[in-house]
């Protein structure tokens, strides 16, 4: 049975301190239902996290056969991922995976990672404002809290 309703994720990634213990989450919608997914990291970084939490995201997705094919819209927080995933990611791969100041791109297996699912899949992009108010850009925040606790 092929699924072609639209899905539905939000993401959130963070650390206290930076470096130091981190928490990713996210919640995907689909077919009526939220499903919230999280870990967590000692020693690592606010942007490994964010990065991390878009990528199981979208493990999830594309590893659940019925939703493969479904658009997803993937809604986060995180210009860094966002700008990177929808634009400075062509330069850099054009660039052999150097910054526009000629420096090695930071995180670059977990970018390759992403570009990967996200070629995959259908995906829209969405910056959502962190912090104010949006349901389950909360949840994913509470989520990456208590990821974080676990290591403090």
């Amino acid at each position: 049975m092929e699924n072609s309703g639209k899905i539905i994720v939000y993401t959130d990634g963070g650390c206290h301190g930076n470096p130091g213990p981190g928490g990713w989450a996210c919640v995907i919608i689909a077919e009526g239902e939220a499903r919230q997914l999280s870990g967590g990291d000692k020693l690592t970084t606010n942007n490994k996290m964010e990065l991390t939490a878009a990528i199981n995201a979208l493990s999830a997705i594309y590893n659940t056969e019925r939703l493969r094919n479904c658009p997803v819209q993937l809604n986060i927080d995180s210009q860094y991922v966002k700008n990177g995933i929808t634009g400075w990611i062509f330069g850099w791969k054009k660039n052999g995976w150097k910054t526009a100041a000629k420096k090695p791109v930071l995180n670059r297996e977990l970018w390759e990672k992403l570009d990967s699912l996200n070629s995959l899949l259908n995906v829209e992009w969405n910056w959502v404002k962190g912090h104010a108010g949006v349901e389950y850009n909360e949840v994913c925040d509470s989520l990456c809290q208590s990821e974080i606790a676990k290591f403090e």
